[in-house]
């Protein structure tokens, strides 16, 4: 049996990929770092993360090739390199890094396409929701901006390697096609093809030409080249339902909703979700979460207080830590500054502080509470370390890059977490959710007393 391992460059990204292949019927769980590996026997599919999306690039390479390393050890025979449907990160350092490792004989095919969230490139140019890449919001993300929509030039900024490219008008000619095209840029000493794909059928199209072709392969792509892969490799079985909107079971316990994400769209999505009369929030001052030093523990103390007395009410089912829907915006890195903190502090304070939040409240719930949705790729990620999780099981998405699996590892094992980007979904995306943690919840419980 082919097992596969993925490293992504954040948890968000490492659940996208792990979600796809277990909905294809491969068992997949993401793990936070290599000493989670432990976590793995029961898997065909790991998922590693290793954090590196806005590091140096000389850091991002060695966290990666450790990665690798330790894949090996576990007995790994396939490799990914999860990369962001926007192109955000260390791409072409962290190929590197995993071709040098993988050897001479295998070469990378970069499929950036995620067709089932808008997300495609054609002509070699990464079109996002129909706008260009560089004209969309990632053009300024605050940590890694993208303002380049050309993925082959993209590329070759980022690695000395040769590129090769595979266009829109071979796919349309067929199986046979591409794998001529394939063949010949690798003859003419292509060490990185990238591959233009619209729809989910391009990316099966290519996945099926790689597989006959046999080659040693390391996939770049956001998750549906991967598991399109191992389909064609026989080790899935394709059953891509969407699942529904979960409305069966709702208000059967408490679900915590935390939203560390600032973005326009997290913004407008729990607004929506608190327009029920069955939501609260609990607003947390981001400024006190910053002070370590003087102001963060008690500000923590105060919103695990405000959450719990609100849960104790028999009408309220879901309560949202949020920092931005009511506070004053603040200038992270004037915080920074006057605090004397390190490039990115504030910001992991911030998500660290609502963690502990998150971890305070669990304790002293009992089993009331029946899952977390996590908005925010740090939130998510600083708020699974507070809880102690080793990784994450992963089942099903709610909608695309909206991930449902439960957690591994520490006092909260077993518990149903939703994680999801803070660009990702549409208005009502957060209510979605929430409904569907506490289906999923009764589901389980469920199976567990057969």
């Amino acid at each position: 049996m082919k097992k596969f391992g993925i490293v992504a460059d954040d948890l968000t990204g490492a659940t996208t990929v792990g979600v796809l292949l277990a909905k294809a019927g491969v068992r997949t769980a993401a793990f936070f770092n290599e000493k989670d590996l432990a976590y793995s026997s029961d898997q065909d599919a790991v998922v590693l993360s290793t954090d590196s999306r806005a590091l140096p690039k000389k850091d991002a390479a060695d966290r990666v090739k450790q990665a690798v390393q330790n894949l090996k050890n576990k007995g790994i025979t396939n490799y990914s390199k999860r990369i962001d449907t926007t192109l955000r990160g260390n791409i072409g350092t962290e190929v590197d890094s995993m071709l040098q490792e993988l050897g001479s004989d295998t070469i990378a095919v970069m499929v950036p396409s995620m067709p089932q969230s808008n997300r495609i490139l054609v002509g070699g140019y990464s079109i996002i929701d129909g706008v260009p890449l560089s004209l969309t919001p990632v053009a300024n993300d605050v940590r890694t901006p993208v303002e380049e929509t050309h993925c082959p030039t993209l590329m070759r900024k980022q690695t000395n390697r040769k590129i090769g490219v595979i266009s829109l008008n071979v796919l349309l000619s067929g199986k046979e096609a591409v794998k001529k095209a394939l063949e010949l840029e690798k003859e003419q000493g292509a060490e990185i093809i990238i591959a233009d794909a619209v729809s989910m059928d391009d990316v099966s199209l290519l996945a099926e030409s790689v597989c006959s072709l046999q080659w040693n392969v390391l996939a770049i792509d956001p998750g549906p080249f991967t598991t399109k892969l191992a389909e064609h490799s026989g080790c899935a079985i394709d059953h891509d339902e969407q699942a529904g909107d979960g409305a069966e079971g709702i208000f059967d316990g408490k679900v915590l909703a935390v939203a560390g994400s600032a973005t326009p769209v997290t913004k407008m999505q729990m607004e929506e979700l608190l327009e029920n009369d069955w939501a609260e929030s609990v607003a947390v001052s981001a400024e006190m979460l910053i002070d370590r030093s003087n102001s963060a523990d008690q500000e923590i103390q105060v919103a695990i207080g405000k959450a719990l007395e609100k849960l104790k009410s028999d009408k309220v089912h879901v309560v949202v830590l949020e920092t931005s829907l009511t506070g004053k915006r603040i200038n992270l890195k004037d915080q920074e500054k006057a605090l004397n903190l390190k490039q990115g502090e504030a910001a992991d304070n911030i998500n660290g502080g609502l963690g502990e939040i998150a971890k305070g409240i669990l304790a002293l719930t009992s089993n009331d509470v029946k899952g977390i949705y996590m908005t925010g790729g740090d939130t998510m990620v600083h708020t699974l370390k507070r809880l102690e999780a080793r990784g994450i099981q992963l089942l099903d998405y709610v909608i695309p890059q909206a991930d449902l699996g439960t957690i591994l590892g520490g006092e909260n094992e077993g518990l149903v977490v939703v994680g999801k980007g803070g660009l990702t979904g549409e208005q009502k995306t957060a209510t979605q959710i929430v409904k569907r943690i506490f289906t999923e919840s009764t589901r389980l419980e469920k199976v567990k007393i057969k």
